[in-house]
């Protein structure tokens, strides 16, 4: 987005010399120059000239926030067409036109007001809406009709029915340049009318149909407490806009740079715009992900699979991931045979472009027109208000359908009356026939399962004492205590912790008997599953291996240290269940798994655009701040890498397992151990070689995932051709060489703010240098991160030869610099 920092904002005030505050209007045939700006009714908006840098000779007519400290334009009037100097004059003539001339009198913009009325007016409206109306308020031409890259409140995106026209945002071409880029967000007025966000000519994200209260279930677009949405649709007109229930607040919705449409609210306290939401918010939101017939769901592993009744196309590719041929049905429709409906329950409905909508038309009547149309494959209650007999009938492959549980609609899916037997019956014969072999066997499963709950219940009794007794020695050092809703770990200081304590019972119904397909991950710790709470809250639930190398101690160490930090960028816990030999951490669920996730998988590390990562790496440095300085304890993590940086909806980064984690009281920094624990490729050379570990060393591990950021390489296992050095030895000449955007992944060097990205790789290497006391703290880093005061240069950095020629470790590496194969976390235990 074109947000500019403080300091280029302060030159830029400087730079259009506001010489005079012009009322809210523009005088007729009294030009507007690049030395003033006109400032709206309530002070909220300024229109004027503006640069996007500092250095930029180019110079666009603009409408930005006014009490905003980062300068964030809203409007372009001369986006493809701008002035080469500071010559420009705004004019509004006599016959109600606003023209944009150069220095040599051109007209290189114009409103071309086409109605005339006598005594025009121009005005810049509060609500940023630049207009030329009459005095009785009519409006001859309106900004908001022309919209860039930013829809405030009050803007329409739509087609005018009547005379074709559209409204549409476009985002910028470049962080520099406001021409016309590759995204856009339009609505499609064919079959039902749907927003989509495009790539070019290609559907990147549907928002669906509106169903009376949002755009069919789609997460990112969901009605919330902050905002109304308002959709109209008629025979003139089709349209979708939003208005705030705060006046107050400051929101704009923005089509980015690197193709997410993302609502933000300006936070007065941090003086920074906090993303609200954002679309696509997952992989599921991409358009047609699983393809015809395929169902979608974010939560699973694969995320995709075929409808019920539905098989692969091609089952080699599906099993390989490629999901691009779809999904077909088991039996191919006859409509010459007797056909049936089989409802699907909890569903974004299908791409309606391909669909016909029967206003007033009841469920059952629809059920009719699609059971004698041979070509009709669906139908669908659109209206989930209850306040319309409206429904929608497909007549093509069902496209973009994914997963949203109690929250989705219902659909209802022609199939071979074959294929719904099971679902609707067949005869009364058949029915009878069922009855007979039924009625003896559930007889016999109730026998079975009374007597299987008096042995439970009997074993239950035998074994609570010994369970209680197993717990207490599981924590040695503490206590646990028991009851219908809490448990309690006391530490050697009597300060009490509670978290609930979930029943194995609910975890495993949660999980599905922690079935594979809910299973997000594996690290060192043991398996991570995703569950789903009855009140339907989603939790990650960490389940200790009895093989894990991390047992009882870290268990320990995790509850106690994470159930007391609070912060917006560490993990949240929500409570643990212990039964038997089984020990689970039930946390917060995370959608967008973790930050390797995306940072080292080929086609989703283009998702990461650059104010998404400096937003992370801004998060991470943040967190840590919180555990070394402002947290009751000073905690040192030990295991800071991409794996345990976790990501919410909104991308906001999250630092998780604190297993490995140490605490300090007083003025402590740091201390000695043989027993060293973390993961190779980040910990620092004094905690890897001598056992020596300090905030220092989370500072080194953030160094290295900041370098891998940036890069989109792991640190650990990188080779060059050129050269043996590992990626901070490989960063490190470069950045001595002064071709430090060399190493700086493809698709963010292409739309990123050049100096961010030199700075934070200069802060990175800061962060990796060889000595501990040559590290900032992560207080200097985070200012640096958020200002430009000057940046000291950075020392070789420590582990800058990984191998030599031949393969063998450097002296001046770790011995465990290029050791492991995979990412779990280690214990090494050295004699001293």
């Amino acid at each position: 987005m074109k947000t500019i920092n403080v300091y280029f904002f302060l030159s830029f005030i400087f730079s259009v010399l506001v010489l005079s505050r012009a009322a809210d209007t523009i005088p007729i045939d009294q030009p507007l120059t690049d030395e003033k700006t006109i400032n709206s009714s309530g002070g909220k908006f300024v229109l004027g000239f503006f640069s996007t840098t500092p250095t930029s000779s180019k110079r666009y007519l603009g409408i930005w926030f006014n009490k905003v400290s980062v300068l964030t334009v809203v409007w372009v009037a001369n986006r493809d067409t701008p002035l080469n100097d500071k010559n420009g004059m705004l004019n509004f003539t006599r016959q109600g036109n606003l023209t944009l001339v150069n220095g040599s009198g051109g007209i290189v913009w114009s409103s071309n007001v086409t109605r005339r009325v006598q005594n025009p007016i121009a005005q810049l409206l509060d609500s940023g809406n630049l207009v030329v109306r009459d005095a009785t308020e009519n409006y001859l031409w309106q900004s908001f009709d022309y919209p860039g890259d930013t829809a405030l409140p009050g803007v329409k995106v739509g087609v005018d029915l009547k005379t074709g026209f559209r409204r549409s945002l476009r985002s910028w071409k470049s962080r520099d340049d406001p021409s016309k880029g590759a995204f856009s967000f339009i609505f499609d007025p064919r079959g039902f009318p749907q927003p989509f966000l495009m790539n070019g000519s290609v559907a990147r994200f549907r928002g669906g149909a509106w169903n009376g209260q949002s755009f069919a279930n789609s997460p990112s677009l969901l009605p919330s407490p902050a905002y109304n949405y308002i959709f109209a649709s008629d025979a003139e007109k089709i349209y979708f806009t939003y208005e705030l229930k705060d006046s107050s607040a400051i929101a704009r919705v923005v089509m980015q740079l690197n193709g997410f449409l993302e609502l933000s609210t300006w936070n007065n306290q941090t003086q920074n715009w906090d993303n609200f939401g954002s679309a696509p918010a997952d992989n599921c939101d991409i358009y047609a992900q699983c393809h015809a017939y395929g169902l979608c769901n974010s939560g699973n592993s694969p995320i995709c699979r075929c409808l019920d009744k539905f098989e692969p196309k091609d089952p080699t590719e599906w099993a390989r991931g490629n999901w691009s041929g779809g999904c077909v049905r088991n039996t191919t429709l006859n409509c010459q045979k007797e056909v049936k409906f089989l409802k699907y329950s909890g569903i974004k409905l299908p791409d309606t472009r391909f669909s016909w909508y029967g206003r007033g038309l009841t469920l059952n009547a629809c059920h009719n027109l699609c059971l004698t149309n041979c070509s009709c494959v669906a139908y669908a209650k659109l209206d989930v208000t209850g306040t319309n007999e409206d429904c929608l009938l497909w007549f093509d492959e069902l496209m973009d359908i994914r997963e949203f549980g109690a929250s989705g609609q219902d659909i209802y899916i022609k199939l071979d009356s074959s294929e719904t037997d099971l679902a609707t019956g067949n005869s009364s014969k058949d029915k009878l026939k069922k009855l007979r072999i039924g009625l003896p066997l559930a007889a016999l499963g109730l026998l079975s399962a009374l007597c299987l709950i008096l042995y439970v219940r009997q074993k239950k009794k035998k074994n609570k004492k010994e369970e209680e007794d197993q717990n207490e020695q599981r924590f040695s050092e503490g206590r646990v205590a028991r009851s219908s809703e809490m448990f309690y770990i006391n530490e050697s200081k009597n300060d009490d912790l509670d978290l609930p304590l979930f029943d194995f019972a609910t975890i495993l119904d949660a999980t599905n008997d922690f079935s594979l397909s809910n299973k997000l991950g594996e690290g060192g710790f043991g398996p991570v599953y995703k569950g789903v709470l009855k009140d339907g809250q989603e939790i990650a639930v960490k389940r200790l291996s009895r093989y894990s190398a991390q047992g009882t101690d870290e268990f320990k160490n995790e509850v106690i240290f994470i159930a007391k930090l609070q912060h917006r960028n560490l993990v949240k816990l929500l409570g643990c269940c212990i039964q038997a030999e089984e020990k689970m951490l039930v946390y917060e669920y995370m959608p967008n798994n973790s930050l390797d996730w995306f940072l080292f998988d080929t086609n989703r590390k283009s998702l990461l655009d650059w104010p998404s990562c400096f937003h992370i790496i801004n998060g991470i440095a943040r967190g840590l701040l919180y555990l070394h300085q402002d947290s009751r304890l000073r905690i040192i993590h030990r295991d800071l890498k991409p794996s345990n940086v976790l990501l919410d909806i909104d991308m906001n980064p999250k630092i998780s397992d604190f297993g490995m984690a140490r605490s300090f009281g007083g003025n402590e920094t740091g201390a000695m151990t043989t027993r060293v624990v973390g993961t190779y490729g980040y910990m620092s050379p004094e905690y890897a070689e001598e056992g020596k570990f300090s905030v220092k060393s989370d500072v080194f591990s953030f160094g290295v995932l900041v370098l891998e950021i940036l890069s989109g390489i792991r640190n650990r296992g990188f080779f060059h051709p050129d050269h043996h050095h590992n990626l901070l030895g490989h960063v490190w000449i470069h950045f001595k060489e002064g071709r430090i955007m060399e190493v700086i992944n493809t698709h963010l060097r292409e739309l990123c703010n050049q100096s961010e990205v030199q700075r934070s790789v200069h802060i990175g290497l800061l962060c990796v240098q060889q000595h501990p006391e040559d590290r900032p703290s992560m207080s200097s880093v985070v200012l640096m991160l958020s200002s430009d005061v000057p940046l000291p240069l950075p020392k070789e950095p420590g582990f800058f030869t990984s191998r030599s020629q031949f393969g063998e470790v450097d002296t001046k590496s770790s011995k465990l610099g290029e050791h492991s194969g995979n990412e779990l976390s280690i214990t090494l235990l050295d004699a001293r």
